[in-house]
């Protein structure tokens, strides 16, 4: 992701919608994960949600790729180095939990970074992943986000289960909204998360809201997101 988005990703990030009920779902799953540890941040960017980390008692460190994303993070008080998710410069069996949340799709070797993924992970350390979905969605959104791929349920699960990862939990996000992404993603020129206007932000808020209590996580949907843990 080039510094222009990740700029604009943070400054967007505390007031959209879309970012606050990103946070909600990862708050929920620390809340799960009970006493909290050290955690990494993959891929951090301005380090959003590294700050839930950090509220929910997590020793956060944020690895970015991005000298303009370690920058931002640092200037919001958060630890964070320069790093390649491909080749962590990071000790064996360092973290209680892994976030790579929207990294994958970013780089060419996912294989590789799924592997680090284990590597620093203590044995039964857990990790959270957040990926793009169904290349039926690709658009000039993704282009201009640096991805190479969006992912299939079947395709992220292999990748994951043949780096070394158990997954625990595999479930499609943002599933009711689908409809209006895709008809957005057709129209996209570019890096499509803006500003939104009040009344649209908080009908949208509701609509994601609503979805966190229908049976609708099995369907197709914009993200997926995993819960998988380092085997003892």
């Amino acid at each position: 992701m080039e510094a222009t988005e990740i700029r604009c990703m943070v400054e967007l990030e505390d007031r959209h919608w879309w970012y606050r009920e990103r946070r909600a779902v990862l708050a929920r799953e620390l809340r799960r994960l009970g006493t909290p540890g050290r955690a990494l941040d993959i891929g951090a960017a301005g380090g959003g949600n590294t700050r839930v980390l950090v509220r929910h008692g997590w020793d956060a460190l944020v690895a970015d790729y991005s000298e303009t994303a370690v920058r931002f993070a640092r200037e919001r008080g958060l630890k964070a180095i320069h790093a390649d998710a491909r080749d962590l410069p990071l000790p064996d069996m360092r973290f209680d939990l892994v976030l790579a949340l929207d990294v994958l799709e970013h780089i060419e070797e996912d294989d590789r970074a799924v592997r680090e993924i284990v590597r620093v992970l203590r044995p039964g350390g857990t990790a959270l992943i957040t990926v793009p979905c169904d290349m039926a969605l690709w658009s000039a959104h993704d282009l201009a986000c640096g991805h190479v791929r969006r992912y299939t349920r079947d395709g992220l699960s292999a990748l994951l289960t043949d780096g070394g990862l158990v997954i625990d939990a595999l479930w499609s996000w943002n599933v009711l909204l689908r409809p209006v992404v895709a008809w957005r993603r057709k129209k996209s020129t570019g890096f499509d998360l803006k500003e939104t206007p009040r009344l649209v932000g908080a009908a949208l808020t509701a609509v994601m809201v609503a979805e966190r209590y229908l049976p609708v996580r099995s369907l197709p949907g914009v993200t997926l997101t995993v819960r998988a843990r380092r085997p003892l």
